[in-house]
């Protein structure tokens, strides 16, 4: 059993949770062997619990000692997992004064990124998929990934612009979510589908991009409800997708909108496009079963 009460904050095992931003935690600068694909930090307990359950390798917990017995089963479920894994507990101040921010439920987990997968490999089985082009917005990221794993979709993949789903905020907006459905990125430059959407094309999908175009089909159109594998692409709020992206796409499509509102946030549009993409899928799967 590892349970460390922090009397120096300047411990230089700690440097995980201070003084390093996402990014540089995510390309494991200054960490040492065995961190070449990098770490994340997750907050909250939901947030830690689901990564774990999705066999993400924990590196150690750090806690405010006031949550302590509230964290008790996450400590006590890390401590199954490894005895040598470091439980830090830290006071108020403490805590504070190292992360710079409050934390709702006091606890924060560092965990090993893992390894990244293929296209291929996050998509194999899938029916339905979203694609988020562009999407910088931690809470919108979030929002996206909670709705996704929610209605019933397959998988996500981010184009190399996106934010990353596994960044703190992203995961904790997000309720775990990016550790629940399969994602990995699409695409080697910002203006990815040329290449993406034709690998897309050669695993079968069809493709539709949600984009306000007088020829744009409604979101319930029969066409896009007969497509056995369909990928949706939600692009930014303001600027919206590509022109290369709408070009490169099989269908166009958008949300009817009334009383003069031309456009919903992008978090918004993703759980309305799908609850409706995701209903095909759920007729297929009841249809499979008669």
């Amino acid at each position: 059993m590892t349970r460390i009460r922090m009397k120096d904050i300047n411990d230089g095992n700690l440097r995980l949770y201070s003084g390093m931003t996402d990014g540089q935690l995510k390309r494991g600068e200054r960490l040492g062997p065995g961190f070449e694909d990098g770490v994340f930090i997750g907050e909250s307990r939901l947030v830690i619990e689901r990564a774990l359950d999705n066999g993400i390798e924990p590196i150690s917990l750090f806690v405010e000692e006031h949550w302590l017995n509230h964290e008790m089963p996450i400590v006590e479920r890390l401590e199954s997992i490894d005895p040598n894994i470091p439980i830090y507990i830290a006071t108020n101040g403490q805590f504070h004064e190292l992360t710079g921010y409050e934390v709702t439920r006091g606890a924060l987990a560092a965990f090993k990124r893992p390894k990244p997968r293929s296209v291929e490999d996050v998509v194999r089985g899938a029916k339905r998929i979203a694609v988020l082009e562009d999407i910088t917005n931690y809470a919108n990221m979030g929002a996206i990934f909670r709705s996704a794993a929610a209605l019933g979709m397959d998988a996500v993949l981010v184009t190399p612009s996106c934010h990353d789903p596994f960044y703190r905020r992203c995961s904790r907006v997000s309720m775990g979510a990016v550790f629940q459905v399969p994602w990995t990125r699409i695409g080697t430059q910002r203006e990815w589908a040329p290449e993406g959407v034709a690998k897309l094309r050669e695993l079968g999908f069809s493709t539709v991009a949600m984009a306000l175009r007088d020829d744009s089909l409604r979101l319930e159109d029969s066409r896009l409800r007969d497509c056995e594998k369909l990928a949706v692409v939600l692009g930014t709020e303001g600027t919206g997708l590509f022109q290369s992206t709408i070009e490169a796409c099989d269908y166009t499509v958008m949300i009817p909108m009334e009383h003069g509102v031309d456009s919903l946030n992008v978090a918004s549009a993703s759980a309305i496009a799908f609850w409706e993409i995701g209903k095909s899928k759920m007729s297929g799967n009841s249809a499979d079963l008669a």
